[in-house]
């Protein structure tokens, strides 16, 4: 059954899943991108166009506005990132929608072998009847987070064009490079100005999250001893050979993401570059407790040290830094946040739920930064890959909680 925000979230997702905006772990610039700019661009566009109030694009890359408040009460933030995850291809997308699902196989045009079917995608048997949107088959859609775009905006769109609705002042922030987790500048809680905020960067409906990953990259760097390959006797040392040396004496069939599930954590070897004179290991380190973090760390600098006392020629760094931290340490000293959406699930007619989020938002850093940040639905699924896929009533029932979350703050 189509709800009457349907039309303008297909539409808005179609549109902006269609811009290339992918981050880039491997550049310095801020934005990692200048193709998320663009992205960035047209929101500021259609922002100024609807009638937001102080319309801007920072000096690093974040979208602020205003959406006026129509009674007095706290400053809340509506949150969401418009770059696409780097670990697929994401240029070129052509979204496709899918009228009234059968339930049954979706396939793709431009990948003939590839299914999206309940069988992979168990939540998808639940949508039947609804409108789904994929990508053609050899890119990610995007809709994380674009569909947290189009919600925040469609959102915004009716309030303004509403003003018999109750709300207190409203303030958005579109980030860029939240998936390589530089989306929030150390300049963004001054010039956001909220009392809380809301990252809409989640899963299922209902699904309110204030519990994430706390999350350390680390770096380890070999360098080998180089010769000529046919007089390398008792002489090169190979930096790769010490490479695979390290992730293979890591626990990799009890402490990987593939081997973990729930409130477990792990250490990911994301990349190995390099030669045989010199190599590195890029990963990234996850638990839900500091203490796992600190285990977690401390683990990988023994595997390190006893591998290159192993081979003394050798020299073997680990620099282990700092990402994210759970942002629950901060959010269950004040539940206000948290309370507040839940009960603006239940005024969407939805059932609240709360789990650990198996990685972070831009959230995350908010909050430990003093802005409170729990972190909404948007309804995306299999995100990441080319099976990526999200309901547009799903997306609906996000907007219609958005909009009870502006009027469950708002002073009566």
């Amino acid at each position: 059954m189509r709800t009457p925000f349907d039309k303008e979230l297909e539409d808005r997702l179609v549109r902006y899943a269609a811009i290339d905006s992918q981050s880039d772990a491997t550049s310095s610039s801020q934005p990692s991108t200048a193709i998320q700019l663009e992205m960035s661009r047209l929101l500021v566009t259609e922002l100024e166009e609807m009638g937001a109030q102080d319309v801007q694009l920072t000096d690093y890359g974040v979208v602020l506005a205003t959406i006026p408040g129509t009674t007095e009460g706290p400053t809340i933030g509506w949150c969401a990132h418009v770059d696409t995850a780097p670990q697929f291809n994401a240029t070129g997308v052509k979204p496709v929608v899918h009228r009234g699902y059968n339930g049954g196989d979706i396939t793709f045009a431009d990948a003939p072998d590839l299914r999206l079917s309940p069988e992979n995608s168990p939540y998808l048997g639940q949508k039947q009847g609804e409108d789904i949107i994929t990508a053609s088959g050899t890119t990610l859609l995007g809709g994380d987070d674009k569909a947290g775009v189009a919600i925040a905006m469609t959102a915004a769109r009716h309030l303004l064009e509403n003003p018999d609705i109750k709300h207190g002042p409203i303030r958005l922030a579109f980030t860029p490079d939240e998936e390589i987790g530089r989306g929030v500048d150390t300049r963004l809680p001054a010039d956001f100005g909220v009392d809380f905020a809301y990252t809409f960067d989640g899963g299922k409906p209902g699904e309110i999250e204030f519990e994430t990953f706390s999350a350390d990259g680390a770096v380890v760097k070999v360098t080998g001893v180089s010769a000529h390959p046919g007089f390398a006797k008792d002489k090169m040392v190979n930096a790769l050979h010490l490479v695979s040396k390290i992730i293979m004496t890591l626990p990799h069939v009890t402490m990987t993401p593939e081997t973990t599930e729930g409130v477990e954590g792990f250490i990911h070897v994301s990349e190995v570059k390099g030669g045989s004179s010199e190599a590195e290991i890029i990963l990234i380190i996850r638990d839900f407790e500091l203490d796992g973090l600190e285990a977690k760390g401390n683990l990988l600098r023994q595997v390190c040290e006893a591998v290159a006392a192993g081979e003394p020629r050798a020299e073997i760094t680990c620099d282990i830094t700092p990402q994210y931290r759970n942002m629950r340490y901060w959010l269950e000293k004040d539940m206000t946040p948290v309370e507040l959406v839940r009960a603006a699930v239940v005024d969407a007619g939805l059932e609240p739920v709360s789990i650990p989020i198996r990685g972070g938002t831009d959230g995350s850093r908010l909050t430990e930064m003093g802005v409170p940040c729990p972190n909404v639905f948007t309804g995306m699924q299999e995100i990441h890959g080319p099976l990526e896929w999200i309901s547009v009533q799903d997306m609906a029932k996000a907007t219609r909680v958005a909009i009870a979350l502006a009027q469950r703050a708002a002073v009566k």
